[in-house]
């Protein structure tokens, strides 16, 4: 799954009408579906406003799920991002029981959109659905972790990455989110102590090096903390995000508490791992 985020310390499906009984392929409702649907979410990514008629159209002529679902990216892409919510949860409501795994996506797609409206808590809400549907998947426990930080939740946000972590164990990225809950909850001693497990495999890792400077900085440090900074001053292009929080830090600043929103798992296809 490609999935892109940004760190907590910055601030913080295309289917047919499913054949479930004869457990076909939920995209051969029509021999050219596939490629209407590629054509119809191509264009919701690169002119969304043409999208949606297209889509429309194609969905009055038995698109089913997959021209709606496309309407649900194009209104996402156009920045209708609460109408693209309610899309997509309408279309994982109207799927039934059937297909998890799709529904839990779709569902995971829905919180990306009303994070994306500044409603963490909606956000919340239907990824914890959608974990409840695929708990295994460690990026949903990540999405909900992320919505918990945009309501400063941090304990709910910590106990998110735990659990993401205990299914993708060591994986840098949700270190470095957990290592900012940790530091905006107060506790710049176990911020520190996931920078570091993240440095010791990659020691020249930017967001590690500016987790590890702003929990030494949080713990009056400032001294250790500006040398931290330094080295990401020096391996970052100028004027980045990154060099750009090196700086704050070495004024002896700390970033704001708020969380970034995940950035697209929506132009995937949800139901394709």
């Amino acid at each position: 799954m490609v999935f892109s985020r940004a760190i907590l310390s910055t601030a913080l499906a295309a289917l047919a009408v499913p054949a479930f009984a004869q457990k076909v392929d939920p995209f051969a409702q029509a021999p050219n579906h596939l490629r209407l649907y590629a054509e119809c979410m191509e264009l919701a990514r690169r002119e969304p406003l043409k999208a949606v008629p297209m889509a429309e159209k194609w969905k009055a002529e038995g698109g089913g799920f997959g021209a709606r679902h496309c309407i649900a990216i194009a209104l996402f892409e156009s920045g209708k991002f609460v109408p693209a919510a309610t899309q997509l949860e309408a279309i994982e409501r109207d799927m039934g029981a059937d297909r998890p795994g799709v529904r839990a996506e779709l569902l995971a797609q829905a919180g990306q959109a009303w994070m994306e409206a500044n409603q963490a808590e909606n956000a919340a809400a239907v990824q914890s659905r959608a974990i409840d549907l695929k708990p295994t998947d460690a990026d949903l426990w990540v999405d909900r972790g992320l919505s918990y930080a945009a309501m400063r939740a941090w304990p709910r946000a910590i106990s998110d990455f735990d659990r993401a972590l205990r299914i993708e164990p060591d994986k840098v990225e949700i270190l470095i989110l957990r290592a900012a809950a940790w530091r905006n909850a107060g506790d710049p001693a176990k911020a520190l102590a996931d920078a570091d497990r993240v440095l010791k495999r990659a020691p020249d890792h930017s967001e590690a090096l500016l987790e590890r400077g702003f929990a030494l900085l949080a713990r009056g440090d400032r001294k250790a903390a500006s040398v931290e900074f330094a080295k990401v001053l020096k391996a970052v292009p100028p004027g980045s995000n990154a060099a750009k929080r090196a700086e704050l830090g070495l004024r002896g600043e700390q970033p704001g508490k708020e969380a970034a929103p995940a950035a697209s798992r929506l132009a995937k296809d949800p139901s394709r791992p």
